[in-house]
């Protein structure tokens, strides 16, 4: 399913500007791709949380950017999770034909075994980076848990024959979820088997192609 948004190509890149832009409910925006020129633009922030609602997260999306229409996806976005919204967003023009890098998102399903025998489960890996023709991208990548039991895992290699249409940009051997036994898991918590730091949230950073200009 293709859905339409509007947009409209924007000159002002100021701070002040951009930050009027978003009081008055409309989100920044930047749309690029291989061929094609970057175009600085601004869509209105209720229809594209529409637009994500209706299509998806990886879903095609026909942009109009002041009458003229390219199908496109939402490659990323700044979110600021205080104020619940988008403050920032990346748009790809895509080729039906042609493969394209998406993050999806690793829905888990069933329950645990393990679980169920008093283990923790530990999910390692909450997106996947893939390859894939636009139409071929799934909303989701689900991982079924039903059988792991305390100290198994969950690997990226696992899951490969399964999803056979996409490319998975992971190693095999990369942990997706793992179930732990309960003191593994209070030792882990308490920074005893580890060093303690804090992995950056890579969530809603933009890509290397985006700005705010």
């Amino acid at each position: 399913m293709t859905t339409m948004l509007a947009a409209k190509e924007r000159k002002e890149f100021q701070n002040s500007a951009l930050t009027q832009l978003r009081n008055q409910g409309n989100i920044p925006s930047v749309v690029y791709g291989k061929n094609e020129e970057s175009k600085s633009i601004v869509v209105k922030n209720a229809d594209l949380i529409k637009t994500i609602n209706e299509v998806g997260r990886n879903g095609i999306i026909s942009l109009d950017v002041n009458g003229n229409s390219h199908d496109v996806i939402l490659a990323d976005y700044q979110y600021d999770a205080i104020k619940r919204e988008i403050l920032h967003a990346d748009f790809l023009y895509i080729n039906m034909s042609t493969e394209v890098h998406a993050q999806v998102r690793v829905a888990l399903t069933g329950t645990s075994k393990g679980v169920e025998d008093g283990g923790v489960l530990q999910q390692s890996l909450h997106e996947l980076n893939i390859t894939a023709k636009p139409r071929e991208i799934p909303e989701t990548i689900e991982v079924n848990i039903s059988n792991i039991r305390v100290n198994q895992t969950i690997k990226i290699g696992g899951i490969k024959k399964t999803y056979s249409n996409i490319t998975i940009n992971h190693e095999d051997e990369e942990v997706i979820v793992s179930v732990l036994a309960p003191r593994q898991e209070e030792e882990i918590s308490t920074g005893e088997k580890q060093g303690g730091e804090i992995p950056e949230n890579e969530e809603g950073k933009e890509t290397k192609d985006s700005h705010e200009s």
